[in-house]
């Protein structure tokens, strides 16, 4: 099992840290019965309280002495709380809440956090509020304000809504992008992944609320949700779409460096890995956008129909079965005559399908003279481009079988050879090489098939195209250029099987100096292969 979603776990445990910390100091105090805070609600409510005016006034980069914190607490006591608490009382609570609660009597507060890189716990240290000295009136005080975990903590309690924090989220992961920072951007990335995942069920369970009971979801609801959906989806495809594109560019700098992959850095290595798994998340979050607009428009469907459904049930009559019909019946039992005309549509079914005769008397327009019609219409300079398509398109095959053409030579001749025998071989013969590999786009099409397909049996492939029609394609084929192959040349027609497997020794192969789709000369690095024949008697 894969377990990099721990990765992180120890930075989480540090968010959850602060809580637990927070809420430890104040559970273990009982001197809140003295100021009359008795249930934990009202202890956890007068605390964050009192961070969010240290926070407020570190922003106006104010003072935040004890006095100021008592008159807040005053302040708000005598308006919402209503505690029989005097201006002392309210003072001595705020020095006991910043000094014992969130400053742990002067103690350095520790939580322990488990790093699954490092398979071991480790301590992390948590402070919400610092103090420095300052001069109100000439006379010399302690100011408080908070820290960057305290910021942390006050931030992360207030919701964003799914689709700003993915725009954020994504803002973020653009500017580690840009710092390549990758380790960063992986975490980011995977972030937005999951918000849009979470999007995906969120509709799934509004979905299956509605087909439950449609009344159940409101249409404050279902607004917040369409719009949140269309919030969410613009643009967000054209971005992720850039952002793949951008380290499909980054992945191949560093696949097609000059350089064996053995001779990368550690962190270069590290680097490219990142890359790698953006690219993945890159790919599955473009799938998880295109679900999030085929939901949106199904929920959009499903709560419509419902809705008209209910409006439909409205205009039934209802009426109760056991006093409109049975205890009337036992009243009467003469009435079983005509309670067939109440039960019987309970029993109608669905109309028996039946064969419209009409439709066979009807004129069928014929599908090939629509096409022949069609054809007629080109007009020549159509018809030459689609003949010059077509003409490229026999070139490139040519190229493709001259690549496997070799290959099957050099297997011939010694029954068993690898990809880095043949590089060693045609690397002083510049004619066999660019015939070999016209560019690399053609040569790796060839080696991949080749590999997917492990082996290759000619009679049997022979066999098979005798019992089928053949139709005029100009696609590449790998059987059909093998056997096309084998029977041009002589020399080839004693192959039986043919054999591409991947070498064990997991070596890779430095093409130099060969072109690649834009006519440029460049290196390219590829797995080691290894390609065997069987030969038997010609007939």
């Amino acid at each position: 099992m894969d377990f990099s979603f721990l990765d992180m776990h120890h930075v989480r445990m540090k968010k959850i840290g602060a809580f637990s910390l927070l809420f430890r100091n104040s559970i273990s105090k009982g001197t809140w019965k003295k100021y009359g805070f008795i249930e934990g609600y009202e202890q956890d409510n007068i605390i964050f309280a009192v961070l969010l005016y240290i926070m407020e006034q570190s922003l106006k980069e104010e003072i935040a002495t004890i006095d100021y914190i008592g008159s807040f607490i005053d302040e708000i006591n005598s308006l919402y709380l209503k505690k029989p608490l005097t201006y002392n009382e309210c003072k001595e609570l705020a020095e006991f809440i910043v000094n014992n609660i969130l400053c742990d009597e002067g103690k350095a507060m520790y939580f322990r956090t488990f790093n699954f890189k490092k398979a071991d716990y480790e301590d992390v240290n948590i402070s919400f509020v610092k103090n420095k000295i300052e001069y109100v009136d000439g006379v010399r005080k302690v100011s408080y304000s908070l820290t960057e975990e305290g910021y942390s903590l006050l931030l992360s309690t207030l919701e964003i809504e799914e689709n700003l924090k993915v725009t954020i989220d994504e803002i973020i992961f653009k500017m580690h992008l840009d710092k390549a920072s990758y380790d960063k951007a992986v975490d980011d990335i995977k972030n937005i992944f999951n918000s849009m995942r979470i999007r995906v069920q969120s509709m799934d369970d509004a979905i299956r609320r509605i087909r439950e009971n449609p009344l159940s979801y409101s249409i404050d609801d279902y607004k917040k949700m369409m719009t949140g959906n269309l919030e969410l989806i613009k643009n967000s495809k054209e971005k992720f779409i850039l952002h793949k594109q951008n380290i499909d560019q980054k992945i191949k700098e560093f696949t097609e460096k000059d350089i064996h992959i053995s001779e990368l850095t550690d962190e270069e290595k590290e680097n490219l890995n990142n890359l790698r798994i953006i690219n993945k998340y890159l790919g599955r979050t473009i799938d998880e956008d295109q679900r999030i607009m085929k939901k949106h428009f199904s929920l959009k469907e499903i709560y419509g129909k419902e809705l008209e459904n209910i409006s439909k049930m409205s205009l039934i009559e209802r009426f109760n079965f056991k006093t409109e019909v049975y205890n009337r019946i036992l009243d009467n039992a003469n009435l079983l005559e005509n309670v067939d005309d109440i039960l019987r549509p309970l029993f109608i079914m669905d109309p028996v399908k039946r064969y419209n005769i009409n439709k066979s008397l009807e004129y069928q327009k014929s599908i090939k003279n629509e096409s022949v019609e069609e054809d007629e219409l080109l007009t020549f300079d159509e018809k030459d481009m689609i003949e010059e398509e077509n003409r490229k398109k026999i070139e490139r095959l040519k190229k493709y079988k001259k690549v496997i053409e070799i290959i099957l030579m050099f297997a011939v001749k010694k029954n068993s050879i690898t990809l880095n025998e043949i590089n060693n071989m045609i690397s002083e013969n510049e004619s066999l090489k660019e015939n070999l590999i016209p560019d690399v786009r053609i040569f790796r099409e060839v080696i991949i098939e080749m590999l997917k397909n492990g082996c290759v049996d000619i009679e049997e492939v022979k066999e098979e195209r005798k019992n089928t029609v053949e139709s005029e394609e100009f696609d590449f084929q790998l059987n059909k250029s093998i056997v096309e192959a084998v029977d041009e040349n002589r020399s080839l027609m004693r192959i039986k099987k043919f054999y591409a497997l991947k070498c064990k020794d997991d070596t890779d192969v430095v093409l130099k100096n060969v072109k690649d789709e834009n006519g440029k000369y460049r290196n390219f690095i590829c797995s080691n292969v290894v390609f065997r024949v069987e030969e038997g008697s010609i007939i």
